[in-house]
């Protein structure tokens, strides 16, 4: 009876081939598991960056599922990649310091600009008790806003429209941080951070690369910055611009 049940699902196999895996089965895999906790000891951790809790959400969050399958074999490389709109999802190490220093706690509200893949977004919202997420290219925004429903991080909302405005409804943030460089510190960004708040930012012409710059708010609205390190991100565009 065995043998003549495995010929019969052979011959199935050879009419219809083999059924297909869902995408999420595929994602669970050890393999990326341990592809993650390698990416965050080598990359990551060995680089400096040493908050337990931000180490564990870049092993927890799965950076793959926020790329095309076909650059899957590259998703936990110490490097930025291709997404959607020209644009580019930022490498892991990067994510990771500039989550470490905005100094998000639980209790925060964040702003980011630049949602993007939706990936720093996802590993803010493991730390965080919400995050607001702007997105100029409506494709872009679109399907990050998809990809984080599915995934199941349900503290982060999505917004099709221009960062320089920011989101003056949920004003004032415990925390912004923007991921896509202005050549000046958006001033109505500045305005929306709470007192005693926090901004990261890259600011700088593409010409010359950037700076990444930590701006604070103290409890009496007055605002220092200082400089972090160089960094290359992509134009942070308005509306309408060319």
């Amino acid at each position: 009876m065995r043998s003549t049940s495995l010929i019969k699902l052979l011959w199935l196999i050879f009419l219809f081939g083999l059924p297909s895996v869902p995408t999420a089965q595929i994602s669970d895999s050890d393999a990326f598991l341990e592809e993650r906790a390698a990416m965050v000891k080598t990359q990551i951790e060995a680089r400096g960056v040493k908050d337990p809790r931000i180490l564990e959400s870049m092993k927890a969050v799965p950076r793959h599922l926020f790329i095309g399958e076909s650059l899957w074999p590259l998703a936990y490389s110490d490097s930025p990649l291709p997404i959607r709109g020209d644009q580019t999802i930022s490498q892991p190490y990067i994510v990771a310091v500039m989550t470490e220093l905005l100094q998000p706690d639980q209790h925060h509200v964040i702003l980011e600009i630049g949602t993007g893949s939706g990936y720093q977004a996802a590993v803010l919202s493991t730390l965080v008790q919400r995050v607001y997420t702007i997105e100029i290219v409506p494709e872009l925004g679109q399907s990050a806003e998809q990809t984080l429903q599915r995934l199941g991080y349900d503290n982060v909302t999505v917004r099709v429209g221009d960062g320089y405005r920011g989101w003056p409804e949920q004003a004032p943030f415990d925390r912004i941080i923007v991921t896509a460089a202005p050549e000046e510190i958006p001033q109505n960004l500045v305005a929306q951070l709470k007192p005693g708040g926090r901004m990261i930012l890259p600011v700088g012409p593409q010409r010359m690369g950037q700076d990444l710059l930590i701006l604070e708010k103290d409890e009496q609205g007055n605002v220092t910055t200082q400089q972090s390190f160089p960094v290359r991100f992509v134009p942070m565009v308005r509306e309408n611009q060319p």
